[in-house]
């Protein structure tokens, strides 16, 4: 009899999250399945559920929620032989998005029946996964302002990200950032590096980005002016950003970033982190986790 365990974050997205039985119970046969399901309290608490399932021997283990419950479940899952589903519940929905898993939970719940798997990279920044994306500079302050707000929508993205700009210039500082053998001593605006095709709400830095081809698609803005920072954030709306000269795009899987401060703010697929430490490794571990989607994928 098959184990599968859901992860589920009662408050992602719109909040008031939930899964009933018998909605599963429409899907798996009761004598070959047994579910399990885990709603989460507090931040991080998905990795202590997903680490308990793990010891319970499940076969299967489901994420339901965003990309930072997504996060939380797939860290744990690393270099793992199980599988993970995803039923994204949450506000962005980036790596859902980029691996086509539907937003409608029963057809969700139907891919993870047929249990179809792909194998994906997965980004690691000195001890921490990522499985979309990861940043240092404009972005980070963007997902900062984002978590603060209490709303998670477009809207709420769209006002972070204005509230960032007022004062982006204002907060750049000097890295060492060595890349394809290159060093470059700047004040980066940003600095982006992703392994998928999305940040979530359709918006994309990297949309030739793709999960399993063992590269990082990079993407470095120097420090601009004010207006054209103010274009850089339109275009980047309608994915045209890279009409602007100055932005730079790269690949590579491995790239270092380091300053004299111990400390860096960034974001680690939609979720604010601060790394005290005066270097950033950022590398890619090629097929490193088995994930449920699209057999077309």
């Amino acid at each position: 009899m098959k184990q599968i365990h859901f992860i589920l974050n009662p408050i992602a997205g719109k909040g008031n999250n939930s899964l009933d039985l018998s909605i599963l119970n429409k899907y798996f046969n009761k004598e070959d399945y047994t579910f399990v399901i885990k709603p989460t309290c507090y931040k991080k608490h998905a990795i202590v559920l997903t680490k308990e399932s793990i010891l319970e021997k499940a076969d299967v283990i489901v994420a339901c929620g965003g990309d930072g419950t997504i996060n939380e479940v797939a860290s744990c899952l690393v270099n793992s032989t199980i599988p993970l589903g995803i039923i994204p519940i949450g506000s962005g929905n980036g790596l859902a998005s980029n691996l086509n898993i539907p937003k409608n939970i029963d057809k969700a719940i139907e891919l993870i029946k047929k249990q179809d798997t792909k194998q994906i990279d997965v980004g690691k920044l000195n001890q921490h996964y990522f499985f979309s994306n990861t940043g240092i500079g404009f972005d980070a302050q963007v997902i900062k302002n984002y978590e603060a707000s209490n709303e998670r929508n477009i809207a709420s993205y769209i006002k972070a990200t204005i509230k960032s700009l007022k004062n982006a210039n204002s907060k750049l500082t000097e890295v060492e950032t060595n890349l394809n053998g290159k060093t470059f001593i700047h004040k980066p605006f940003l600095i982006f590096i992703s392994n998928s095709n999305e940040m979530g709400y359709h918006v994309s830095l990297t949309p030739k980005a793709l999960l399993d081809d063992g590269k990082l698609d990079i993407l470095i803005v120097p420090k601009l002016s004010s207006l054209k920072i103010v274009l850089f954030t339109l275009l980047m709306f309608i994915k045209r950003h890279t009409f602007l000269k100055e932005v730079k795009t790269y690949q590579s899987n491995h790239v270092k970033i380091s300053k004299d401060k111990p400390v860096f703010q960034v974001q680690i697929d939609g979720e604010f982190l601060i790394i005290k430490n005066k270097i950033i490794d950022i590398s890619v571990l090629e097929k490193a986790l088995s994930v449920i989607c699209l057999a077309a994928i």
